[in-house]
């Protein structure tokens, strides 16, 4: 597989909109910002097969060449995120039906029906063609197929081909119906073509939660066969270079894990909310990395400044491009690519931000930016590249999970799976406290600690797995709504959390929901060194019944005043924990801080509040990116260590200060 010496600089190029004047002015202003990368021809299809079966690839082998001759790599995207108006016109089958059962009408990005057979023709027609004439470009890097999948749809194909998949999956019409369990509201179907999509014209099937889950589960799959429609073609002419495409920032969409299993890279479009906290950003990168168990994955998108799709639409301040950029290569970013290069005239998108504003020159202050930056990461060469974090904490992230939590009809509306998740990826971030968010498949072993939040769904012989675990020295840590379903979702009988139970030493009977104003306290008795104190929890709280394990904490109020809200069971040679409601950031904070010093797992340097500290090790060097998330100069302490700062070629040590809002990206001797 080609691999990259450098990180990739750049981003999307939309050329169609432009003369070759305006385009060589580009070129010029690209090399001057050290661009290194561009991705084209992301939305080009209708200019590059005006007709069916008639191409015009010319102007693209001279771009393509023009860049090349600037030094510049191309991402090439398969153009087949936006079809052409001839092939929605004549072929009206590939336009999706949306979950009120109505056809929508050509224009959109991402507007085609992933399991159309006449859109997969075209755009595998279309892929084929590209690669002949491409696939051994000394200026190709990778392939790109389309851009931010995530389109649903309820068309008559996706119908039928729902029904092929579920009899795929459950064989017979007697297993669907009992893991169904249809028998509850009379819902038994006696043959396949009997079963409906999940749309608003049968709200029995859209409110029925495995039904969902399954209709999400086959979106997904069909995506996937989407995405290797026109991969297996690229790959045919070139298997060295790698295949990917770009994840929407609307994670929730897809199971990414599963479309990562058929990437070469992942690629991931990072758009924060102005107001998003940093530990929050961090995490979606973390959740990246996870996709393909630790590896690298490639930054697709950003902005270079402002969206124009946000309800407010803040300007970056300066230095804030750069402080992301670091804090994605920082998680495991091996890219550092922009959405846009050049200011569109016109359309949607015409205000979003850009390397080259309307204005058309570099004399900017996001140029300058973004000049800058490009001469710091073409400093650090290749010494990042391929560098994976060590952590020795893990988190379970898992898709099915998220939806089939958030799809329930119980115990509360409120439920927010990635809201949640984030509140112990916080406890662990802002004390920097090295930690992955890992796949239900990865092996555990291979960590200390391992968290579960909201491990409703049993799957892939999780239980037996996490038992294991423990039993030889692993510490677990288990929250409310765990143990709850199998992998089709139906609740399993016995205690909660059924087949946790053995390794957490309790039962779980009942769930109180709280609303949004209500609040409980968690007593929580010495422990870790923690003295006794009461702490705030909300949302739910689950009323824990010790079988063989120790209660550590107790609830403070309502009828179950002194029922167990946490405990501890030692199982084997490791230890089980159990929190049985939502506690407030304070707890999660110490708590997690001396659960880690418990097992082990250290920060790597002493750093003031705020302050960020990751470490990337690859074959070439040791690197640590401290970063400052202040609004006022903070501090880090390397003790007796000397580090090389590479943006500055000098040698730090000791207790150093850092500005607000800078980075240091240092080698470890």
């Amino acid at each position: 597989m080609k691999k990259a010496d450098k990180i990739y600089f750049g981003g999307d190029y939309n050329p169609d909109q432009w003369d070759e004047q305006t385009i060589d002015e580009d070129m010029k202003l690209f090399k001057r910002a050290g661009v290194n990368l561009a991705v084209l021809p992301v939305f080009s299809w209708a200019k590059l097969e005006p007709l069916e079966g008639e191409y015009h690839f010319e102007w693209l082998d001279q771009l393509i060449d023009k860049i090349w001759s600037h030094g510049i790599s191309v991402c090439l995207a398969t153009p087949t995120t936006a079809q052409p108006a001839w092939l929605s016109k004549k072929y009206p089958e590939v336009l999706p039906v949306d979950i009120a059962g109505r056809k929508r009408t050509h224009g959109m990005r991402v507007f085609f029906c992933v399991n159309s057979l006449k859109y997969r023709e075209r755009a595998a027609a279309i892929a084929d063609e590209m690669a002949k004439r491409y696939a051994h470009h000394p200026a190709l890097a990778a392939w790109h197929v389309s851009n931010e999948y995530g389109t649903s749809c309820y068309c008559p194909t996706c119908q039928a081909k729902f029904r092929l998949w579920l009899k795929k999956r459950y064989g017979t019409i007697e297993n669907l119906n009992k893991m169904w369990h249809t028998s509850f509201w009379g819902r038994t179907v006696y043959e396949f073509d009997e079963i409906m999509l999940p749309t608003e014209l049968n709200d029995d099937y859209r409110f029925n939660p495995v039904i969902q889950l399954d209709y999400m589960r086959f979106l997904t799959d069909s995506t996937a066969e989407c995405f290797e429609n026109e991969a297996s073609v690229l790959r045919k002419y070139n298997p060295e270079i790698p295949v990917m495409t770009n994840m929407s920032g609307y994670i929730r969409k897809l199971d990414q894990r599963v479309m990562a299993d058929h990437l070469d890279m992942v690629g991931w479009d990072n758009y924060p909310a102005p107001t998003d906290p940093p530990y929050f950003v961090a995490m979606k990168h973390e959740i990246m990395r996870g996709l393909r168990h630790g590896q690298s994955y490639w930054l697709t998108e950003q902005s270079p400044n402002q969206q124009n799709w946000q309800p407010y639409n803040k300007l970056k301040r300066p230095g804030e491009v750069r402080r992301l950029s670091y804090q994605a290569i920082a998680h495991g970013a091996d890219t550092c690519l922009f959405f846009q290069m050049r200011q569109s005239a016109a359309g949607q998108e015409q205000f979003h931000g850009a390397f080259i504003n309307h204005g058309g020159h570099g004399n900017t202050r996001i140029f300058r930016e973004m000049t800058a930056l490009g001469e710091e990461l073409a400093s650090l060469k290749d010494k990042v590249l391929e560098g994976r974090i060590q952590a020795k904490a893990a988190i379970l992230f898992d898709w099915n999970n998220w939806w089939a939590l958030e799809l329930s009809s119980g115990p509360s509306q409120d439920m927010d799976y990635l809201k949640l998740i984030s509140k112990y990826y916080q406890a662990f971030q802002e004390q920097n406290l090295p930690v992955d968010i890992i796949r239900m498949d990865e092996e555990l072993e291979k960590y200390d600690l391992v968290v579960a939040p909201l491990l409703h769904m049993m799957k892939e012989n999780i239980g037996e797995r996490i038992t294991g675990f423990v039993e030889k020295g692993g510490t677990f840590v288990a929250t409310m709504r765990s143990g709850i379903a199998d992998e089709e979702n139906r609740c399993i009988f016995g205690d909660y959390p059924g087949p946790l139970n053995k390794v957490l030493g309790i039962r779980v009977e009942e769930t109180d929901a709280l609303r949004p104003e209500e609040r409980n306290m968690m007593e929580l008795r010495e422990a870790f060194g923690m003295r006794e104190k009461s702490y705030a929890c909300d949302f739910l709280c689950d009323l824990i019944y010790p079988e063989k394990a120790e209660t550590l904490a107790v609830y403070g109020q309502d009828f179950y005043k002194g029922i167990a809200c946490l405990t501890r069971n030692t199982f084997g040679k490791g230890k089980a924990y159990y929190i049985g409601t939502n506690p407030s950031e304070e707890f999660l904070k110490e708590w997690v801080g001396n659960l880690c010093a418990d097992c082990g797992i250290m920060a790597l340097y002493e750093a003031a509040e705020g302050v960020e500290i990751t470490n990337r090790v690859s074959q070439k060097a040791d690197v640590v990116f401290v970063i400052n998330h202040n609004q006022e100069k903070a501090w880090v302490d390397f003790k007796e260590e000397t580090l090389l700062d590479l943006l500055h070629q000098s040698e730090v040590s000791g207790k150093v200060s850092i500005e607000s809002g800078d980075v240091l990206v240092l080698e470890r001797k």
